[in-house]
């Protein structure tokens, strides 16, 4: 069930909310979050049913290993590492064997030469996550960081619809601590107010501006590696992907937060304008930065980190990125991409060290033009570095990969051919997204700064109640129009609903 189709917005959300809070209201709340578990359930058999039951037996699994490595004497370490051990392995077993499997013998019999059948398994949509989710939890509960056991919140915690599929990579103490408050059982407007903002935001980017910029990105991607592509089209089918999978993903990020909002729950932010980033380690902690946090303190962290000299650092760096690369897919152009963001990383915390120790290098005493002529360049490489990864990530094969890029960097001194010059309107559109990512504010600093005073000055004053539902049905009348929209045309999947 996407988040943009007619049955999600205008039958499943307005169905589990309303009895939500009427559970809540009459029952009580441990009814009405039970409620809530039994909706994400109900959400997620809408794609499959066979997995649910996948699902449910690795909440109950990861649950009862938590529980067993809480009981197990502080004294008893080795137990305990074994028992973490145990169920960490278990958790990425499943995960290697639903996403990896088919992968590893299409590798297996391309190096041995002998072909060998394919499992042909069906990849469980938002395994990744959920895997993630609770091994950070076990991991957290190994270092006596758990405080709260309520089954019903851990189940939550797991499952919550506005997560489950996409992310973000949630942290139990960032969120079954919110289960437990009261307040979110009670509907509120000025939540549904906030929550309605990011929902349409974030179904305008995905509506309006991702799907108009993917079918250019298929032309270039889906078609045959032998097809004659020129240097022109080869540009706009790669620029296009960048800006799809930008506003594809913040757009459900923002939509998971609103609807998750709704509830009266903070989910973590997951992206923070990335394109205007003046570096990939700048990068790497404004997009999917939930994910960028598991790596760093479940992986990275634990590896070393930068505390067993450079080399050590640059080793953990690359092996963390491969990792993260594989995450995403089961397929070595993914590796290639984790492998080049690895790369730049190291580069990018050596050119730090020599910077920070070379004379007149400090951007202290320069003049502002100065520093803002350093900062766009800063911008533009960065950047620039992203849009050639990109070409992996979405490449369905390495012979691709670089047949676009061999493409798209092919010297021509006699110029370009009429037939490789980009068409006005797709210049025009291409530009505006590009303005859109690397200059203007993003949705939390629209709606958690300007528009969250706005709605507490409204709260306070008089005529609350109609203000903001003048409000809530303003923006509930642009949703309906945006899935209407949506409805009218070919409805395509989020991209991260892949990994």
């Amino acid at each position: 069930m996407l988040f943009t189709s007619g049955e999600f917005l205008f039958v499943y959300l307005p169905l589990t909310l309303l009895l939500f809070f009427l559970i809540a209201r009459y029952v009580g709340n441990a009814a009405a979050a039970a409620w809530l578990v039994l909706a994400s359930f109900v959400f997620y058999a809408y794609w499959l049913p066979l997995y649910t039951g996948l699902l449910a037996a690795s909440v109950v699994f990861n649950y009862a290993l938590g529980n067993r490595i809480l009981a197990c004497p502080a004294d008893r370490r080795r137990l305990r590492l074994g028992l973490l051990c145990f169920a960490v392995g278990v958790d990425l077993l499943l995960l290697g064997y639903f996403k990896y499997a088919n992968f590893f013998l299409g590798t297996v019999a391309e190096l041995s030469g002998r072909p060998l059948g394919a499992l042909n398994v069906i990849l469980p949509i938002g395994i990744s996550f959920f895997t993630f989710t609770q091994i950070a939890y076990l991991a957290d509960v190994h270092a006596g960081k758990v405080r709260e056991r309520n089954p019903l919140h851990y189940a939550l915690f797991v499952s919550y619809f506005p997560h489950l599929i996409a992310g973000p990579v949630l942290h139990h103490a960032e969120m079954m601590p919110q289960f437990a408050l009261p307040r979110i059982y009670r509907p509120r407007l000025e939540n549904f107010a906030m929550g309605l903002a990011f929902l349409l935001i974030g179904l305008a980017k995905k509506v309006l501006l991702a799907d108009s910029w993917a079918p250019l990105a298929d032309d270039l991607f889906d078609s045959p590696v032998s097809a004659a592509v020129h240097a022109g089209e080869a540009w706009r089918g790669v620029l296009a992907y960048t800006l799809q999978i930008y506003f594809d993903f913040s757009g459900y990020s923002d939509m998971a937060i609103g609807l998750s909002l709704l509830i009266g729950v903070r989910l973590p932010f997951n992206f923070n304008s990335p394109y205007q980033a003046t570096s990939i380690i700048d990068f790497w902690r404004r997009w999917h930065m939930t994910l960028s946090r598991f790596l760093r303190d479940y992986l990275y962290f634990p590896l070393g980190g930068n505390r067993r000299g450079s080399v050590r650092r640059y080793v953990n760096l690359m092996i963390t990125m491969l990792l993260g690369g594989l995450w995403h897919g089961a397929s070595w152009t993914f590796v290639v991409w984790g492998g080049l963001h690895g790369i730049y990383l190291a580069l990018n915390h050596a050119w730090r060290f020599l910077r920070d120790r070379i004379a007149g290098l400090a951007a202290a005493g320069t003049s502002g033009a100065l520093r803002l002529i350093g900062r766009s360049l800063a911008m533009t490489l960065t950047l620039f570095a992203v849009v050639i990864a990109w070409v992996f990530f979405r490449a369905h094969s390495g012979q691709e990969a670089w047949h676009i890029l061999g493409t798209m960097f092919a010297a021509r001194a006699s110029g370009p051919a009429p037939e490789q010059v980009i068409a006005l309107p797709t210049v025009l559109s291409l530009a505006a997204g590009f303005a859109l990512a690397t200059m203007a504010r993003n949705s939390q600093q629209i709606i958690d700064g300007s528009m969250a005073a706005a709605v507490r000055r409204i709260a306070a004053g008089g005529w609350r109640v109609v203000a903001l539902g003048a409000v809530v049905g303003a923006e509930l009348t642009a949703i309906a129009m945006l899935a209407l929209i949506s409805a009218s045309r070919s409805t395509t999947e989020f991209i991260y609903f892949n990994f």
